[in-house]
């Protein structure tokens, strides 16, 4: 289930952008913005470009910025994928960067959270990182979960969600086409969960992140999926 699309418009990695800082968190070099003083904290998984992507920070400072104590590690230990590697092709990177390790490694980062006093949290994920977070929505160790052009991610595991998901899909999407998207929606229609889903036109996988910042049809569809992601935390994240 991945492909070209899930490695289309790399960004330049940034070690130094955004408002907030790095720290370890569970061990993990983690971005983080906002005071942990709010006790409202957002998990954000990133997709396979990684924590120091300028578009996620910016993303995280967004979030934070609405009240929100905003952590995104590093799950991939210093090594985002990239792309056109000739001696790490997509399929290797994913066989050492699971998201499955992805999903053990989350909980680390959520017990080291709930040791700090942090009780309420949700968690938001990119591509790779939907994957993550549904794993952890299907053991309710998040009060909500939002997916951004998920990857990876099945009937099956939707079937299994315990607390509030959002779905934000692309119609230009080959890793989550919209017919997929469209059975999650069925799916959760008819659980006890509480849902929201969204496909947007004329969106490619990966616009929620990996948008150009100097095209402003982009920066707006990007900027729409980020309020509904905002909404639906600001709904179930208290």
């Amino acid at each position: 289930m991945s492909g070209p699309q899930c490695c289309s418009n790399p960004p330049t990695l940034d070690p130094a952008s955004g408002a907030g800082h790095v720290e370890k968190i569970a061990g993990f070099n983690t971005y983080v913005s906002g005071s942990i003083q709010s006790n409202l904290t957002i998990l954000l998984v990133s997709d396979v470009y990684g924590y120091e992507a300028p578009n996620l920070r910016k993303l995280a400072d967004k979030v934070a910025a609405a009240g929100f104590y905003v952590v995104a590690p590093d799950f991939f230990y210093g090594e985002p994928l990239v792309r056109d590697k000739p001696d790490k092709p997509l399929p290797a990177w994913i066989k050492d960067h699971g998201p499955d390790k992805g999903f053990e490694d989350a909980t680390l980062i959520i017990d080291a959270l709930k040791s700090k006093g942090v009780s309420s949290i949700g968690a938001a994920g990119f591509c790779w990182g939907a994957k993550v977070v549904v794993e952890l929505a299907k053991v309710a160790l998040i009060l909500a979960a939002v997916m951004l052009h998920p990857s990876f991610v099945t009937v099956d595991d939707i079937k299994s969600v315990k607390v509030p998901i959002a779905i934000l899909g692309a119609e230009i999407d080959n890793l989550s086409p919209p017919e997929l998207v469209k059975q999650f929606d069925e799916i959760l229609k008819v659980s006890e969960v509480d849902s929201f889903v969204k496909i947007f036109p004329k969106c490619a996988h990966g616009w929620t992140v990996r948008y150009d910042v100097n095209d402003t049809t982009a920066v707006s569809c990007a900027n729409e999926a980020h309020q509904d992601m905002l909404e639906w935390f600001a709904k179930y994240v208290k």
